[in-house]
């Protein structure tokens, strides 16, 4: 990470500085990877590959933050459909460490039961505060589509809650 240290405007070859957005989003990144994947040591291989990809990228991409947050998510869909495909197994349940934060554990254990992109709607809207708009461009999909993929997976939620 250090071969383009330079400051964005100084002279740097993007419009950002990458050890700045390095230090402010790669800790948010992992959270937001370990929910929809159930695994902090996933979510962190997922979340520096992410940055490996943004590197690359970082001349041409106008809003950096958002491409991570494309690069992070579509990361994790990968896992989810190589654990699937190569496998055959299901998406994780509960395999948060003890050792990451208490709340990310629990909500991790309910997220865990939900389906893949109802999850991933459900932690892009709650989580990381995405409007429809925003998730429906992450996932490729209608606002429509996010729409009705929240409300089953809030219906669903709330129906595991209450058992």
């Amino acid at each position: 990470m250090s071969g383009r240290r330079s400051a964005a405007g100084a002279g740097s070859p993007w419009p950002v500085d990458f050890d700045a957005l390095y230090r402010e989003r790669f800790d948010p990144m992992v959270r937001l990877a370990a929910l929809l994947t159930g695994s902090v040591a996933v979510a962190e291989e997922i979340v520096q590959d992410a940055f490996v990809r943004c590197a690359l990228a970082l001349d041409r991409v106008e809003q950096p933050r958002a491409y991570l947050r494309v690069a992070v998510v579509n990361g994790c869909r990968s896992y989810h459909r190589r654990r699937v495909l190569t496998l055959g197994l299901r998406p994780r349940t509960g395999a948060l460490s003890e050792a990451s934060e208490p709340e990310l554990h629990e909500l991790s254990d309910v997220l865990a039961l939900l389906p893949v992109r109802q999850r991933t709607v459900l932690v892009l809207r709650y989580y990381a505060d995405l409007s429809e708009a925003e998730i429906a461009e992450v996932l490729e999909c209608r606002p429509g589509t996010v729409k009705s993929l929240a409300h089953r997976g809030l219906e669903r939620l709330r129906a595991l809650v209450e058992l």
